[in-house]
């Protein structure tokens, strides 16, 4: 980097950049032992530089103080400063390796002077050989082509671009539109200041082309003109009007001559547009005190015409007459979807979305005014069978107008097109409830982490039930249209989203899809016949049967156990998670205190409950481990303790029903009682098996 003062030009070293570069963004008095430590080097060091810092500031109106005992600081008004810091700046972040940097900036250079140079010029300018800028000029070119701009190479003599008025104008539009954020512009300028955009412009170089002062004078003029021109137009389209004639005004300013284009005033019709550009053109005039040729009425209203409007009159006349816009829009709804055209037709919103939406395009087709499309990229990949039907679509308008549709205006056809398709959908569906089942090791958990996200997600869309591994079976799968584990799971017939359990956006996606796909389909379990339902009410009823003769628990406690130690027990041995105990033993001593069940005169306490600590049906005896009873005034000598726990859950009917059968066996079947009372844990686990196998055979019984 070189910086220019009245003595000359001075070479900066990457040590002094980084010096000046942290002194300017401080901006206050510092040591140099502290400007040593931000610098990384020793005090020693930056001494030494502060001579070459110095030197470097001659011409810049910034100056280096330095006092003993205070520290070192720069002096200078704060826009001095600033200009410093933007060209330390933007030489520290240039890397001349970066090639699309590097040709971004030629294609600047190159339109900011239109003179020829030569390679040498533009070699020492990006620190590249002369191979590697005749390399990058080849790519430009083909950029420049397409706004009809050639570049033209003079053996001897250098490098130069040939091309109409028009053509460079729009190839400067282009490249700003391509490198500067409009809404950069329109926040600055409701803030009542420019800075923020202008500081922009200065970073990308872009200021060569675009002059602030002028900016700020155009900008200020369309805010002016009556008929609320700047309300009409969206943001990108306000934006792009004040650049193109902030150019054109420099220009003209400089006393370049621009090129007249006949018969441009039979080009169109004289309609609210045209009264727009004429009425702002001479506020221009008046404002710069400059003579501004008539072309200049041409351009605004071309790029009137070619803008995006916010509102839309009805009637609003323009390149192309209504009837005939809207026999444009018939055949483009007719090829993109032959087969449902005739409700696309009756979509009001689609029909006047289009008509609105084709007058700018078909004048920028017409004029070759280059737009661009910031969400092209998206739709091309999120909406491919739309983008592709909208190409189709898109040759209609071919053939109407003689001449190619760009990729970035089918781009903006495809949201119209896509937002009707999801109207119709939306219209034709009938969508339902997705029964979505979550899966952890033991159905508890982290699972409570994992509904929780997915119920605010979703909401009423699905009924989420969680089970555990072991809860899976034929009859939930059956009811189930897919799972959500954070666990692998073996032998399972429906499909299965493996997820992170805190639900990363991965997973939050294929989720999404999967809901939208079943919400959609019909419902994967109907109750077609009285057959097909007791079918599934067998199996509910063998796999519930089947999980409290697995998981039933015996234990032995002390004989003098509190009610209130054994709620403790109880809640460890039904749940490892803190969370499900507390369900637990609150749910238990709620059903206590409406009625006691320490049955006394039969020698037996049945503790029971309905609970979400559970996720399945369970049975848990307890014995005493000394003695033949519980000491404890509160279980008043009983012999034993029977704990059942049904799920809270749309199972509770069938649940209770094969738990209540069990307890009722406890006042009827002596040999039972016998049996528990012996503490044989084989042979309890067998009786309860006897027990619910014969429970089993009445209820088909009953069925017949």
């Amino acid at each position: 980097m070189y910086l220019e003062g009245r003595g000359g030009t001075m070479e900066l070293t990457p040590r002094v950049k980084q010096i000046l570069q942290i002194m300017l963004q401080d901006d206050q008095k510092m040591t140099v032992q502290t400007l040593a430590d931000r610098v990384g080097v020793s005090r020693r060091t930056v001494q030494r530089e502060m001579e070459y810092v110095e030197r470097s500031l001659k011409g810049t109106g910034v100056h280096l103080v330095t006092k003993m005992g205070s520290g070192v600081w720069l002096e200078g008004s704060a826009e001095n400063k600033k200009n410093l810091l933007f060209k330390i700046t933007d030489d520290m972040d240039y890397d001349a390796g970066n090639r699309e940097e590097r040709r971004k900036r030629l294609i600047l250079e190159i339109l900011r002077d239109k003179e020829l140079k030569k390679l040498y010029y533009y070699s020492s300018i990006f620190k590249v050989s002369e191979a590697t800028i005749s390399g990058d000029l080849e790519a430009v070119g083909a950029w420049l082509s397409e706004y009809g701009i050639q570049i033209v190479r003079r053996p001897g003599n250098g490098i130069g671009i040939q091309g109409s008025e028009s053509d460079y104008r729009r190839a400067i539009s282009a490249f700003i539109e391509e490198n500067i954020d409009a809404k950069v512009l329109m926040d600055s300028y409701e803030k009542d200041a420019l800075s923020d955009y202008q500081e922009q412009l200065q970073r990308k170089k872009l200021n060569h082309i675009i002059d602030d002062e002028i900016l700020e004078q155009v900008a200020e003029c369309i805010m002016g003109v009556e008929g609320n021109l700047a309300m009409r137009l969206t943001e990108n389209s306000l934006t792009g009007l004040i650049i193109h004639i902030t150019i054109a005004l420099k220009r003209i300013l400089k006393g370049e001559i621009i090129e007249e284009k006949s018969g441009w005033e039979n080009e169109f019709l004289k309609d609210e547009d045209y009264f727009l550009a004429k009425h702002l053109m001479e506020s221009l005039k008046e404002k710069f005190s400059v003579e501004i040729p008539e072309i200049e009425i041409f351009y605004i209203y071309l790029h009137l015409k070619g803008a995006k409007h916010e509102k839309v009159q009805s009637d609003e006349r323009g390149f192309c007459e209504e009837d005939k816009l809207l026999h444009i829009v018939r055949d483009m709804i007719d090829v993109f979807d032959p087969e449902d055209a005739w409700i696309y037709r009756q979509d009001d919103e689609l029909i006047q979305g289009l008509l609105a939406h084709l007058r700018p395009v078909v004048v920028r087709i017409m004029h070759q005014m280059k737009i661009s499309n910031p969400i092209l990229d998206s739709v091309k990949a999120e909406y491919p069978e739309v983008f592709e039907r909208c190409i189709s679509a898109a040759a209609v308008l071919e053939k109407y107008l003689g001449k190619s549709v760009p990729e970035e205006e089918i781009g903006f056809l495809a949201v119209h097109f896509g937002a009707a398709q999801v109207r119709l959908e939306s219209r034709r569906e009938k969508l339902r409830q997705v029964n979505m089942g979550v899966v952890c090791a033991s159905g508890i958990g982290v699972s409570r982490l994992m509904t929780s996200k997915l119920r605010k997600t979703f909401h009423d869309r699905v009924k989420i039930i969680v089970y555990g591994k072991r809860d899976i079976n034929p009859y939930i799968m059956a009811r189930t249209d897919f799972f959500v584990s954070s666990i692998p799971l073996e032998t399972v017939e429906i499909p299965v989203v493996f997820v992170n359990p805190l639900l990363n956006e991965e997973d939050m996606e294929k989720i999404h899809k999967l809901v939208h796909k079943y919400e959609r389909m019909p419902e994967k379990y109907q109750e077609k016949d009285n057959f097909s339902k007791q079918l599934e009410k067998i199996n509910l009823i063998t796999s519930q049967i089947n999980a409290v003769i697995k998981y039933m628990d015996f234990f032995r406690a002390d004989e003098n156990i509190s009610f209130e130690e054994l709620l403790l027990i109880t809640g460890e041995r039904f749940s490892p998670y803190h969370d499900r105990e507390e369900m637990i033993r609150s749910d238990l001593r709620k059903r206590e205190r409406i009625t006691s069940q320490v049955l006394a005169e039969f020698g037996f306490a049945l503790l029971h409950a309905r609970t979400r600590g559970v996720v399945r049906p369970g049975l848990a005896i307890c014995l005493p481990k000394d003695g033949e009873c519980f000491r404890n005034p509160y279980f008043k000598k009983i012999r034993v303790i029977f704990i059942m726990l049904i799920p809270d859950d749309e199972n509770v009917d069938i649940n209770g029903e094969i738990l209540g059968y069990l307890s009722s066996i406890l006042l009827d079947d002596n040999d039972f009682m016998k049996t528990v009372l012996e503490g044989n844990e084989a042979k309890i686990r067998n009786a309860v098996s006897v027990q619910l196998r014969e429970f089993f055979q009445k209820y088909l019984a009953e069925m017949g």
